[in-house]
Parts: C-alpha cells; sequence; structure tokens
C-alpha cells in the first residue's frame, strides 16, 4: 500500500539538458518504501523519454544518501501464525528493476553521495555510471547485521569493482568505509569535500550532458556487456557499436571540431 505523503517522496529539478533527482525522506536517511519506488520509477520514465535530458544527477536530501530500505514496511510479524515478509518480491518488483534500469538508461548517471550509503542505498549508488561522494560519506553493506545477503546487484558489483577478497569483508562484516578508503579501493570515482559536492556534481553532470550522448550511451553498453563477454564476442560488439557510433551526427561534429580546432556542438541526436 502507497503510504501518503506531505512532501514528495521523489524531487525532480530539470536544468538545461539534464535533471536532479532527489531521494526526498530525509527523516528516515532516504530510506525506500513503496511510494519511493513508485515515484523514482515514474521520474526515471520521464527522464527516458525526454530527449533535450541527455544525463542525470540522482543525490538525497538532508544528512543522508539513502539507508537502503525502509524495515518499519518489511517487519517481520510478531504473531507465530503469520507469514514473514517475501523479500524476494521486493527484490524483484522494486530493487531488481531499478538496478537494471540505471545500467542500461540510455543518458550517463552521476550521483552524488551526500552522507550514508548503506544497504541497498550503497548498492543503487554503486549501480550509476559517476559516483562523487562527500569525504563525511559512508558506504556500508550493512544487510549482514540483520541476517540478509547483499541485494541491488551488491554480490555481483562489490568483487568486480574492489576484489572478492575486499568484497567478501565488506559483506561479511558490514563495517563501513569512509569515502576515501572507497576511492582509494577503486568503488568510486572520486571523494570530494563536503562544501565542493554538489557543485562539482552538477558541473560533471552538465558536462556530461553537453557530450555526445548516442556515443555515451554505446560507451555504457558495451562496458556492462564486458562483464561476461568473451574477449572476442567483446570485439565483435566493439565493431557493431563503433559502426553505429560512426554514423551519428555527433560523431561527423567532432571530427569537423578537431579539424577545424574549435569546440565541438554536440546535440545527442541519434543516426
Amino acid at each position: 500500500m502507497v503510504e501518503a505523503a506531505h512532501e514528495p517522496s521523489i524531487l525532480v529539478t530539470h536544468h538545461a539538458g539534464w535533471a536532479e533527482v532527489t531521494l526526498n525522506r530525509p527523516d528516515r536517511l532516504n530510506s525506500f518504501n513503496v511510494d519511493m519506488h513508485l515515484h523514482l520509477a515514474k521520474a526515471l520514465d520521464g527522464i527516458e523519454a525526454d530527449e533535450d535530458c541527455r544525463a542525470v544527477l540522482l543525490t538525497g536530501a538532508g544528512r543522508g544518501f539513502c539507508a537502503g530500505q525502509d524495515l518499519s514496511d518489511r517487519v517481520r510479524p510478531a504473531d507465530g501464525d503469520a507469514p514473514p515478509p517475501d523479500l524476494g518480491a521486493t527484490i524483484e518488483t522494486y530493487y531488481n528493476p531499478l538496478i537494471r534500469r540505471l545500467k542500461t538508461l540510455r543518458k550517463p548517471v552521476v550521483v552524488a553521495v551526500n552522507g550514508v550509503a548503506a544497504g541497498a542505498g550503497a548498492n543503487i549508488a554503486l549501480a550509476c555510471d559517476i559516483v562523487l561522494a562527500a569525504k563525511s560519506a559512508k558506504f556500508i553493506q550493512a544487510f549482514a547485521k540483520i541476517g540478509l545477503i547483499p541485494d541491488s546487484g551488491g554480490t555481483h558489483t562489490l568483487p568486480r569493482l574492489v576484489g572478492m577478497a575486499r568484497a567478501k569483508g565488506l559483506a561479511l562484516l558490514a563495517e563501513p568505509i569512509s569515502a576515501e578508503t572507497a576511492e582509494r579501493w577503486g568503488m568510486i570515482w572520486k571523494a570530494v569535500d563536503d562544501a565542493d559536492l554538489m557543485t562539482e556534481a552538477r558541473a560533471l553532470t552538465a558536462h556530461l550532458a553537453s557530450q555526445p550522448t548516442q556515443g555515451l550511451a554505446m560507451i555504457k553498453e558495451a562496458l556492462l556487456a564486458s562483464e561476461t563477454n568473451s574477449l572476442d564476442e567483446q570485439l565483435d560488439l566493439e565493431r557493431d557499436l563503433q559502426r553505429r557510433a560512426g554514423r551519428t551526427p555527433d560523431y561527423a561534429e567532432g571530427v569537423r571540431a578537431f579539424m577545424e580546432k574549435r569546440p565541438a556542438h554536440f546535440t545527442g541526436k541519434p543516426e
């Protein structure tokens, strides 16, 4: 059941060429409930359909990015005769589609982690394309503390980002790590001073919105496929994607700009 809210659980601010999406349940550290999932999916639907929107910035309101699932929505009933909540259904209905959406969205997604990113909140952040985090931010794979496993792609993403030894330590110990450690381990792109986080994140998103959008989408596609492709499969994919990229107006503009020694003016339009 969708709970009523006095304030929208997702805020969307449109800028020239890009959109800023804010998780907006600051009193609950932006933990997810059904209402927030539904509104985030709707916001991403709009962004995906908007040809003028060429990049996305995701962040959280208040003192944290996202504490994962709102556990008050998933408390196991005290009544021994009542069935436990079906957490797999929650994952299948809400979290898995969100992770797939972020990974395959044909626009770059920047995330500004402005505080704690715990549980699913951490793995949602790591599913974005470029992760910036305030130096005060913490990443916590909190699942083991309540008898669960990392979801929202955590068991897939973590070993590929930090290696199996660190992934096991993060998942089994559920200890927080700082943004600077996350950067040092290659988990995120950059840790920045708290006061500079949103300025840098917005500038980066605006920059990406001015770049060859179709080419960036194909970069995302190729990198995602590389996680399971053999070398031969990846070489063939690179050939096919490069063929498509070479037919885009932005490739033609990029070459002209290079030859004319001027800045390129990309439109992001398809072939």
